[in-house]
């Protein structure tokens, strides 16, 4: 088409021309449907990526989905398709009905920029154009300072489906509308910063939580239109809480009517299994290579953090992007250039992602799960990092996870569990997980997994999350965690609310807040989370006993705060702990109080130095340690005993 009708294009040379060398990061703007006039007209422009395609038919309710009536007309050489409809406006469904150049293969396909599909399991695209007025200003002015690294970042993971459903229907999903003021409430009751939900984006499978996606650029219609979730995101906002959205680049389902094979050829995906073919997800790889993939890709984060307001993406499974062998035994896959089992398209892929996003949406923060080892996940393009500006640690989640599911007994011969995050705490800007994965398929819950009775299981969860708040980095607890749920995550049933019916879930709640309210104000427990700065040791060494104490410190201000944790069902009545600063520290945080299920034993609200050295310290606090607990003090200066 192109020449011949350039009056209903909405693609210039310049698109066409950054879309095909992999720097259209707007493609949302341009492909799919968008309603327009033309000519005087009211319609809507549709326009698809087919190169291989013989001929592509547009087929929808207005047509009576016939696939040979409403022909589209290809763009020039740049293997786009287009047409305009008149007499047709937001709401419709449609396809696209797609004849191969090759086999004469002839496939139904949904549009890969829609912005809305219909209710699965149907599969069709729908027109939408959004109406949605934002009221957000304020946080979006003043967000930058939300999401730095020296900011307090506390992050409650939330399934949509399964966080609340209709009491009067256990079987349907509440919308994003029902949601919002129910979810705002409870994130500002328990105090945490940020909310985090697992792919919102459209997906046919709902047991894929999501992560086996289709619609790139559309919220799941399972939970209403694009319009209702710009609204829980705005109201999310309006009351101070950020959202970060799960973001999945690194595979797509088979689904016939999604990208695989989408014009008869491996157009978004490699063709040869051994690079193109996920063994973990069985699903497909996108072919990185290709530039038009990496347009379809940076626009689609660009669309979510643009469209959406959206204030972080933590992008999924960045380790089987990052490896050409993950997953994969000998034989099994295709070494890069040079001989290695580094994936040097994705590695490329993943740095201009990370640079054009900071270029283009300051305030915002891109978050890698990354499992392994890599070098520099989260350090900046110019000192040869991939410029991520958080990493999920991996290692401190399976080693807390591991020491304290351990019989007390035991935990002696396990302390470097305890101690080895110590040796890289500051080589990433970390972000500490106790995630969905964690609670899923057979693992147990997490007061499950921990051991003794009902009492000793519920006061090592709350050690466990102390000693999350008090490590340096930022926090992610998975919904249901806080409430001490018995029964794994399920995503066809809510949580379990009607545990805090009983005394030591509410406890477990209560402590959760007042670890996120102490997060947030104090800034010794934030400003330092991602420099070594601040953070000290006190006593790393007392495997025999089972107990650890270390300092966080305000790198900007020197005020400490001292946390110190018994992981033994062991009172210690008169425990020396030593200190810098010689006068009253005030007990801050004590997870044996009666208030979180505790057996109360603490130190009347704080303690006095002695004047003697201890930890090689000068000053000490002689403090009564209660059995499996953690407790914080901090330095108040000179009060009278």
């Amino acid at each position: 088409m192109g020449n011949e009708m350039p009056e209903i294009s909405r693609l210039t040379n310049d698109d066409l021309h950054l879309f095909n060398e992999g720097s259209h990061f707007h493609l949302y703007d341009k492909l799919g449907s968008h309603p327009m006039e033309r000519d005087g007209e009211q319609g809507v422009y549709f326009a698809v990526w087919a190169p291989n395609a013989e001929c592509v038919y547009l087929m929808g309710d207005f047509n009576h989905w016939s696939k040979s009536e409403c022909l589209l007309s290809p763009k020039g050489e740049s293997g786009i398709w287009e047409v305009f409809v008149p007499g047709i406006k937001s709401g419709v469904c449609y396809k696209y009905h797609i004849r191969s150049k090759w086999n004469h293969f002839e496939v139904d396909k949904a549009d890969p920029f829609a912005n809305r599909y219909e209710i699965p399991p149907k599969t069709g695209s729908v027109v939408h154009a959004s109406e949605y007025e934002w009221n957000d200003s304020e946080w979006m002015e003043n967000r930058d300072s939300k999401f730095d690294h020296k900011a307090p970042v506390s992050v409650y993971e939330v399934h949509l489906g399964s966080w609340k459903r209709d009491p009067s229907d256990p079987e349907r999903h509440l919308s994003f509308r029902e949601l919002a003021p129910m979810l705002v409430d409870y994130v500002k009751e328990t105090g945490f910063t940020h909310v985090e939900f697992l792919p919102v984006m459209e997906h046919p499978f709902y047991p894929s939580w999501g992560y086996q996606l289709t619609g790139f650029f559309a919220p799941s219609s399972r939970y209403g239109s694009p319009d209702d979730f710009a609204y829980l995101v705005d109201l999310l906002h309006q009351n101070d809480i950020g959202v970060i959205l799960d973001w999945v680049p690194s595979h797509f389902p088979n689904d016939e009517h999604g990208l695989a094979y989408f014009d008869g050829t491996h157009l978004f995906e490699h063709s040869d299994p051994k690079q193109g073919y996920h063994p973990d997800w069985k699903s497909h790889i996108f072919n990185y290579g290709r530039h038009e993939v990496k347009s379809f890709l940076i626009s689609s984060a660009f669309y979510w953090l643009d469209q959406f307001h959206v204030d972080g993406l933590r992008v999924d499974a960045v380790a089987s992007m990052l490896y050409l062998d993950y997953s994969r035994s000998e034989g099994e896959w295709i070494p890069n250039e040079h001989g290695g089992n580094e994936n040097l398209e994705a590695i490329s892929f993943l740095k201009r992602l990370n640079e054009e996003v900071y270029k283009h949406f300051p305030g915002v923060q891109m978050i890698a799960e990354e499992s392994t080892a890599w070098p520099m996940v989260s350090r900046p393009l110019y000192l040869g990092g991939l410029g991520f500006g958080y990493k999920w640690d991996m290692g401190w989640m399976h080693d807390s996870l591991s020491y304290v599911s351990r019989d007390t007994i035991y935990r002696k011969f396990h302390h470097h569990q305890l101690t080895f995050r110590g040796l890289y705490a500051f080589s990433e800007n970390y972000m500490l997980p106790l995630s969905h994965d964690e609670v899923v398929h057979g693992k147990g819950s997490l007061v499950e997994k921990m051991p003794g009775d009902n009492w000793q299981k519920f006061a090592n969860l709350r050690l466990l999350f102390a000693n999350m708040f008090a490590q340096p980095a930022k926090k992610l607890i998975f919904m249901g965690g806080e409430i001490a749920q018995w029964r794994e995550w399920n995503h066809d049933a809510s949580l379990d609310w009607h545990l805090l019916d009983h005394e030591l879930h509410r406890g477990m709640k209560q402590w959760v807040r007042d670890l996120n309210h102490t997060y947030r104000r104090e800034k010794a427990l934030h400003v330092g989370d991602c420099h070594s700065d601040g953070f000290m040791w006190v006593d790393c060494d007392n495997a025999d006993e089972s107990i650890i104490s270390w300092e966080r410190i305000d790198p900007e201000t020197g005020e400490t705060i001292v946390a110190i944790f018994n992981y033994t069902p062991i009172v210690r009545e008169t425990y020396r702990v030593g200190v810098k600063q010689s006068g009253y520290w005030k007990e801050i945080l004590n997870s044996d109080a009666p208030a979180y299920g505790g057996g109360g034993i603490g130190n009347l609200g704080g303690s006095h130095t002695d004047e003697f050295g201890w930890h090689w310290r000068p000053h000490c606090l002689t403090i009564a340690l209660p059995p499996l607990a953690a407790v914080f003090f901090k330095f108040e200066g000179d009060k009278e005993p």
